[in-house]
């Protein structure tokens, strides 16, 4: 479902292999049988892209946070019990650390039921927690804040403690090799003109994109809209004077380094990535449902601002774009998240050696 969660797992497995583990990620997606999976992910982009009422509806249902019966994901995800199972067996698995709340409603399923033999250690991904990662028969969850991991011991029951965001060291990094060429790129286009970085996700997602693109360029910013596979956003954006339409972007850590504030809608892992470098993020009409949710979120925590209109946009990226105390206090907020937590990838090794230590007793 979008590239965020590819992405935390990938850098966990990068983690692991780098120690000397051995470690391996599987899309949950794929697991489901009949092809649900693909279904599922073409019914989600095409929800987030055309019918973005239908998501919030589903949302409010399956996922808000809140007290009350709604349903549960569970019996989709124990669809793919067998085939998870069968993999943690044939690999000799010592722990499973679903990375999407599927996969987390799938492993405290088979957890509850005694048929997964290893302990599940969820990564919650997402600021705001809602209910879908949460299931009683986990063993672990590891969350961004202490705010988090207070909700998910409270509604579970299961520990649950604060590991950070995990994104590779190549965002927090002194220098970056390739943030030089994008500054070249950046004063090529626009001279003078801050580079703000617009985030439509990895679908190229969001809502009057063009006019927000508009509105920058109109007061002195050089926009550049990471479209993702959006070739369609891409083509119409690349038409707009003064703004640079990207793809697929692999140097991530040179462009976010590079630019001078990021415009999120998703409070994912583009996010997180910006908060990172260094890089001040303002939340601007975020996508519905969880998007929504959690660019609230971080801005209550005083990670980021939301800015509710055109106007508030503006004051924000005026005080963040330049140098000062604002700025500075922005920035240091967003770092601070990184900073005395324990290493996720150390706190799922630790509960699996601790797992492996129960059994041989």
């Amino acid at each position: 479902m979008g590239a965020g969660h590819d992405t935390v797992a990938a850098e966990l497995v990068r983690r692991a292999r780098e120690r000397g583990d051995t470690a391996q990620t599987v899309d949950v997606l794929a697991l489901l049988p009949y092809g649900l999976g693909a279904v599922l992910r073409c019914f989600y982009r095409g929800s987030v892209r055309h019918f973005p009422w239908a998501y919030a509806a589903l949302y409010r249902l399956f996922l808000r946070p809140g007290a009350g019966r709604r349903p549960s994901g569970t019996p989709l995800a124990r669809l793919a019990g067998d085939r998870l199972r069968e993999l943690a067996a044939r690999t000799g698995a010592d722990v499973v650390v679903p990375v999407f709340h599927l996969g987390a409603q799938l492993t405290g399923h088979l957890r509850d039921r005694g048929l997964l033999p290893v302990p599940s250690v969820v990564l919650v991904i997402d600021f705001e927690l809602h209910r879908q990662w949460l299931h009683p028969g986990n063993d672990h969850c590891l969350c961004l804040t202490e705010e988090a991991a207070r909700e998910a011991r409270g509604n579970t029951g299961t520990p649950a403690e604060t590991c950070g965001p995990v994104v590779a060291p190549e965002f927090s990094a002194g220098r970056v090799p390739g943030a030089a060429q994008w500054r070249e790129t950046f004063d090529r286009l626009g001279p003078g003109r801050p580079a703000v970085v617009l985030s439509a996700g990895a679908w190229g997602v969001g809502s009057h994109l063009d006019a927000t693109v508009r509105l920058l360029s109109d007061h002195g910013y050089l926009p550049v809209v990471l479209c993702g596979d959006n070739q369609r956003l891409r083509r119409t954006l690349s038409g707009t004077p003064g703004v640079l339409a990207l793809g697929w972007v692999t140097d991530m850590p040179g462009l976010l380094h590079a630019a001078r504030a990021l415009i999120d809608n998703a409070a994912g892992q583009t996010a997180v990535q910006a908060l990172a470098a260094g890089l001040p993020v303002v939340g601007h009409r975020p996508i519905p449902g969880h998007g929504a949710d959690g660019v609230r979120r971080m801005a209550a925590l005083g990670v980021s601002e939301v800015a509710e209109d055109r106007t508030a946009l503006l004051e924000a990226l005026a005080r963040l774009t330049a140098p000062g105390p604002d700025r500075r206090r922005r920035i240091a907020a967003g770092r601070a998240l990184f900073t005395g937590n324990a290493d996720a990838l150390t706190l799922v090794t630790d509960l699996a050696d601790a797992a492996r230590a129960d059994v041989r007793r």
